[in-house]
């Protein structure tokens, strides 16, 4: 197997890449699983990952072709290399933890973390411990039911989900959570797309997309806006290739040029393996951080003005008639939009904008693609809810080939919503929850991500269990929520792997090791299945191939059954025997209390499963009005003074959500390194900095208090005038908990101001660092 040791931070830099996939992603994503397990637990995973009666690939939300139409190797070079990473043959023990202290793992790398290997068996910290050690599974569920029955109120306890969850065990924690008594259910969309669910449930009455698979391949138009598909969801590749062949066109929108943006070579077509693959963007705006809002306003601006001059003819005055609500407001509001302003906000030049409007007035199917280049901006739900006016001025809703399409970056982010994992769930849930399980549910809201860390800080929230994830990682301003994960009285993680969150440590520390998508997951002697929704409300069956990495794991459904009988026992009087037992009872639960999932059991057990209907595919809006919402967005731009930039934080391509795999991003040319920083070359010029020099990263809040991420090196990189970009976990250091969106309460991962200084890690100590984090720089991941 591969070394389990951190590489060497040794960086290296090659030009950009201007296409991606092809052979080396097949290359890559072999030797990365063949270094972690064996030939044949290879194949099994390789050849079952996104197939019908398979396992749903863990790494992303884009989805599948209909069964019978899917390729043989259905993967992605990440998918197959996080699929992999889990299915792992490497081992954590007791014996490991006797061996190695909390505040030496502590000190260890995410790499070096997450490369040791599966959890075995559940492990505590007691109070005072230096060491986790073993605990047997009932005597973990009293000591975590103990401290939950001991708060003062529900309310001081925080029940925290990420999208790996799956749709059953998710139901189950959020009926265990408002049965106990509580809505404090943050997960990881209030971190990622909360700003995308505040702006579509106000603007369409629904937080989800309304597009298909076939809508890409069928639209004329495709905007990709703020993401970068090579790396964060590859397979979307495929799609946007497939709309090209068809004859439609794709406009991205991104501050960094991505290379699979701007040419794919498909593995699974010959002419991506010896051909020269298909040009995807027919047009790449490079557009400064925070400029998007200001983009679909001039877009809009000229849409209003092209339908004044010839009226009847632009907009689609029949769907804005009998469909909308506050047209006349936005428009008035459009014709105002300042061509300096939108020119100074998008740093794009005016010939580049009307060349994509009139890209616009040739298209009759758009669809708008987003991911966290948007959403994740403090006027993230603004530039959303322009971005749905812009769709609705030509009916682009509610039809084949148009549509809003949030992506999503976890498995099963959108299905755990869907299951209730929310902190503001409406009434009419929580009325169907009563009806079919006897009990009221609590209806003021509860705490999401960001007011989680603040209770927890201010001793408002005294218990944490987080469900799959890395809490701490997948957080903004590190030192915070560090400071308040240690005043806990208890901190409890249902984890595959060991990652940063088991180091930081409440007063009791609990480690609940869980099955993996891949393992087979056998009950009461039958083997189960589990379900989740893709970012396309598709519905679809996950089965595990592999046995189980040790036999002292528990599924997740089971370890929420069984902690909430200890916490709960008979009050209310909920079957958790029966639903650990057999999934299907509680597939047939949900078909009760979540529209659209009615005879659950049979729909899902159809190869490839099942779509969840969109209310707005029927021109229904559940909004305010009644009708979908046109809105008034006032004009705004992020203000960098003089000697900052913008900062987003973002992945490289070796590495899914908080762990990396390699110290690589080879499509952006970094090798051997993660501490970097990169800025365009007249930035440099401006700043009187130079290409390599080591820098620290520095802002200030208006807390007063200066937050410092040291020892990056400066790569020279053709980003947009005014934006930085460096790598999360690392930097999320520098995002302040109080730097949110307005709405959505989003962490503003994407639009950090910050200053570049001479660093004060010395070459001598960044040499004996390596690529470890030093002195608390390094951040959770959004």
């Amino acid at each position: 197997m591969g070394s389990i040791e951190d590489p060497v931070d040794d960086l290296a830099v090659t030009p950009p890449k201007s296409w991606a996939t092809g052979v080396p992603a097949v290359t890559h994503a072999l030797q990365y699983s063949l270094g972690q397990t064996s030939v044949r637990r290879t194949a099994l995973t390789l050849l079952n990952i996104n197939q019908a009666k398979g396992i749903d690939c863990p790494g992303c939300a884009w989805p599948e072709p209909p069964a019978g139409k899917r390729h043989l190797n259905e993967y992605c070079e990440n998918g197959a290399k996080h699929i992999n990473d889990e299915a792992t043959s490497r081992r954590v023990t007791r014996e490991f933890f006797r061996e190695h202290s909390i505040a030496e793992l502590d000190g260890k790398s995410d790499y070096w973390l997450n490369q040791q290997g599966r959890l075995t068996e559940p492990m505590v910290k007691r109070p005072g411990g230096t060491h986790y050690e073993p605990i047997g599974w009932d005597e973990a569920f009293t000591l975590l039911a103990g401290e939950l029955k001991g708060l003062d109120s529900p309310d001081e306890a925080l029940f925290y989900v990420s999208g790996r969850l799956n749709n059953e065990a998710a139901f189950l924690l959020q009926l265990f959570a408002r049965a106990y008594g509580t809505n404090n259910l943050p997960d990881c969309s209030n971190m990622c797309h909360e700003s995308s669910g505040s702006a579509l449930n106000e603007t369409l009455g629904i937080g989800k997309g309304s597009v298909s698979l076939d809508d890409i391949h069928e639209s004329d138009l495709v905007f990709v806006v703020g993401q970068n598909p090579g790396t964060n969801h590859p397979r979307m590749l495929s799609a946007l290739e497939e709309t090209k062949r068809n004859g439609g066109q794709v406009v991205a929108v991104n501050t960094l040029p991505e290379a699979g943006l701007m040419r794919f070579k498909n593995p699974q077509k010959a002419r991506g393996v010896i051909g020269r693959g298909t040009e995807i963007a027919d047009q790449f705006l490079h557009i400064r951080a925070g400029g998007d809002l200001a983009l679909f306003q001039a877009l809009n601006h000229m849409l209003v003005e092209a339908d004044d001059t010839a009226p009847g003819t632009v907009l689609d005055h029949a769907f804005i008639d009998a469909h909308t609500s506050g047209f006349e407001e936005f428009a008035e509001q459009s014709r105002k939009v300042s061509w300096d302003d939108v020119l100074a906000a998008t740093g794009l030049p005016r010939e580049e904008i009307d060349e994509l409007f009139d890209r616009v007035l040739g298209a009759k199917k758009i669809i708008v693609c987003w991911a966290m280049g948007v959403t994740q901006h403090k006027h993230g739900v603004p530039t959303i809810r322009e971005i749905v006016n812009f769709l609705l001025a030509r009916g682009n809703l509610g039809r084949p080939g148009a549509g809003v399409c949030p992506v999503r970056g976890h498995s099963n982010v959108q299905g755990d919503r869907t299951m209730g994992v929310w902190e503001r769930m409406p009434q009419p849930f929580l009325d169907a929850l009563e009806r079919e399980f006897g009990f009221t549910p609590p209806a003021h809201h509860g705490l999401d991500a960001v007011d989680g860390i603040r209770a927890m800080h201010e001793g408002r929230a005294k218990v944490f269990l987080g469900v799959a994830g890395n809490f701490v990682r997948a957080t903004p301003d590190s030192a915070v929520t560090e400071e308040a994960m240690r005043g806990c009285r208890l901190t409890a993680h249902v984890s595959t792997k060991l990652n940063r969150s088991h180091t930081v440590c409440g007063d009791t520390a609990l480690i609940l090791p869980t099955l993996g998508r891949s393992d087979r997951d056998v009950q009461d002697g039958v083997e189960q299945f589990i379900t989740v929704e893709d970012s396309m409300s598709e519905v679809h069956a996950s089965r595990g191939k592999l046995p189980p990495a040790s036999p002292e794991l528990l599924s997740e459904v089971a370890i929420v059954a069984r902690l909430a009988r200890a916490t709960l026992g008979d009050e209310p009087a909920l079957p958790w025997e029966e639903f650990e037992r057999d999934y299907g009872t509680i597939r047939d639960r949900i078909a009760r209390v979540v529209p659209g999932f009615e005879d659950f059991n049979a729909r899902v057990s159809v190869p490839g499963g099942f779509t969840l209907p969109n209310p707005v595919n029927a021109y229904e809006f559940r909004t305010a009005t009644g009708k979908a919402r046109f809105t008034c967005n006032d004009f705004t731009m992020p203000d960098i003074p003089p000697g900052h930039l913008l900062l987003q934080t973002l992945r490289s391509h070796d590495q899914w959500n908080t762990v990396w795999y390699a110290p690589n991003d080879r499509y952006r040319g970094i090798h051997n390194a993660r501490r970097v920083v990169l800025v365009s070359p007249d930035d440099l010029r401006e700043l009187g900095l130079t290409d390599r020099e080591l820098v620290d990263l520095v802002t200030v809040w208006h807390d007063g208090r200066e937050r410092r991420a040291e020892g990056f090196r400066i790569v020279s990189y053709p980003s947009s005038k005014g934006s930085a970009a460096a790598y999360y976990p690392e930097t999320n250091v520098l995002v302040p908990l109080d730097s949110v969106a307005d709405i959505s309460n989003c962490p503003t991962s994407k639009g950090v101001l910050v200053r570049l200084e001479p660093s004060r890690t010395t070459e001598a100590s960044e040499a004996e660092n390596g690529s470890e984090e030093s002195q608390g720089a390094a951040a959770g991941s959004v």
